[in-house]
């Protein structure tokens, strides 16, 4: 139950024990250093709050996506180390070098550029070398000829303005099962600790090296390197339908309230299109949550069919969902009324991230990431709310 401490109207509840127990037990299965990811607002439960309390407990530096999510960090007082995944512009040179920001190296071009932009501003940029094995994204390819691989990634140690502090790569399938994939997943770790190797024998010190992701760090600990990259087990979901953790819980619940409950007789449409009509006398509420906060319009009643729950028992979508409200069967819930707490999906309810992502066609990352900053996180600790980040109201 939410303290009335913040607007009754739709949030999002973050278990910071659930957060803790979920990184305790990734230090635990890896047996070393683990680096928190959390790019995209710490996958939707607010990257200022998650970080802070993994700070505490003990992660070896963070991960996130460009230069504005880790200079956050750094404003809410993050020291450990820091990780950029992907592109940063290298006019940013001075500020990677002042905010102690390590950015990906993925290319001789992109080398030379962040090197020239770090000698005109003074600094020097740490960097890790980024190589592709198998992803295709970024990084220098390893592919068609591991020697010329080798070759370009050596040069950027000549580069002034430029310190090698890592080198990684990112696993393709290494959250499939499938006899193929696991091949595929065996060949790129394979090649990168080729890599790797070579670079040590010719006298280049690769620094912190690190390969292995959500799933890979907990399918094969032995692969850990001198640290994992825990992305969405962190959060407590798995990384795919064939891999699960049942150690893992859950961290984020989507909650809302009832505003309006009433009788429906037969015959009577509800919501856009007149997609549902009664056929017999019903009892339907309205909860304020829809697409703009992330409940997907896809989970309407006529297409994926979401269930809520209220007061311990479904409450199915009835209808399209709305931007900002949607409609739900009570008839079999009574004592129903307004201002009853629903929860939209999370642990324990009829929906969770992972049922609604079945339902959606999509993943469950896409749900988590997809809750809108309008929504509040209200962050629990020992059952109590001990902080509440709210966008809308910050100044």
């Amino acid at each position: 139950m939410m303290e009335p401490i913040v607007e009754r109207h739709c949030w999002a509840e973050i278990d910071l024990d659930a957060l803790r127990h979920n990184f305790a037990y990734v230090q635990k299965a890896v047996g070393g250093p683990v680096c928190a990811v959390v790019k995209a607002d710490a996958y939707g439960h607010g990257d200022a709050a998650v970080a802070q309390a993994l700070q505490l407990q003990g992660a070896a530096g963070f991960a996130v996506s460009c230069l504005a999510e880790a200079k956050h960090l750094r404003r809410c007082g993050i020291t450990a180390p820091i990780l950029i995944l992907g592109y940063t512009d290298p006019c940013e040179a001075a500020a990677l070098a002042q905010e102690k920001i390590a950015t990906t190296c993925f290319s001789a071009e992109y080398a030379q550029a962040l090197s020239a932009a770090a000698v005109q501003a003074g600094v020097q940029v740490a960097v890790h070398l980024k190589v592709d094995t198998g992803m295709g994204r970024l990084g220098f390819t390893a592919l068609q000829s591991l020697p010329d691989a080798v070759r370009a990634l050596e040069a950027v140690y000549a580069l002034p303005g430029l310190a090698v502090r890592g080198i990684f790569q990112h696993f393709a399938a290494a959250d499939s099962l499938q006899p193929g994939d696991l091949a595929y997943t065996g060949a790129q770790y394979a090649l990168f600790q080729q890599i790797v190797a070579q670079l040590r024998a010719d006298g280049y010190d690769p620094g912190a090296v690190h390969c292995a992701n959500s799933a890979a760090q907990l399918q094969h600990p032995e692969w850990r390197c001198d640290l994992t990259r825990a992305g969405i087990i962190l959060y407590g979901l798995d990384p795919s339908g064939e891999l699960h953790f049942p150690a893992l819980q859950p961290v984020m619940a989507l909650k809302c309230i009832v505003t309006y409950v009433k009788d429906l007789l037969p015959g009577q449409s509800v919501s856009y299109g007149r997609t549902f009509t009664a056929q017999k006398p019903m009892r339907v509420a309205t909860v304020c949550v829809g697409y703009a906060d992330g409940y997907p319009r896809m989970l309407s009643g006529t297409q994926g069919g979401g269930v809520m729950t209220l007061h311990g028992r479904p409450a199915p979508v009835l209808g399209r969902v709305c931007m900002d409200q949607t409609l739900v069967d009570v008839t079999d819930i009574p004592d129903a009324k307004m201002g009853d707490e629903v929860t939209a999906f999370g642990p324990g309810a009829f929906d969770t991230a992972d049922t609604v992502a079945a339902k959606t066609g999509t993943i469950n990352y896409e749900i988590v990431c997809g809750i809108a900053r309008r929504v509040p996180r209200v962050y629990l600790q020992n059952g109590s709310v001990c902080k509440i980040w709210n966008d809308l109201e910050e100044h």
